[in-house]
C-alpha cells in the first residue's frame, strides 16, 4: 500500500499550532488595500484558527 502524499497546496497555507489545532491566514488581505480602513487591514494580518466544519477536510489534506 503506497503512502498517502500530502496537498501541498494546503501545507502552504495552514499549520498546526501545539495543541494540535490548524491555523489559517485571512483572505483579501493582498491586494486593492487602499480602501480598506486600517482597524480592517491591522486584523487581516492576524492568523485565525480553522472552524470545527473544515477540521477533518483539511486534516486529511496535511496531515499524512
Amino acid at each position: 500500500m503506497p503512502k498517502i502524499k500530502t496537498n501541498r497546496a494546503a501545507a502552504k497555507r495552514f499549520r498546526t499550532t501545539g495543541t494540535g489545532k490548524i491555523r489559517r491566514y485571512h483572505s483579501h488581505a493582498s491586494h486593492i488595500l487602499t480602501k480598506k480602513s486600517a482597524k480592517r487591514k491591522r486584523g487581516l494580518r492576524k492568523g485565525a484558527l480553522i472552524s470545527d466544519a473544515e477540521e477533518k477536510r483539511v486534516r486529511r489534506l496535511i496531515v499524512c
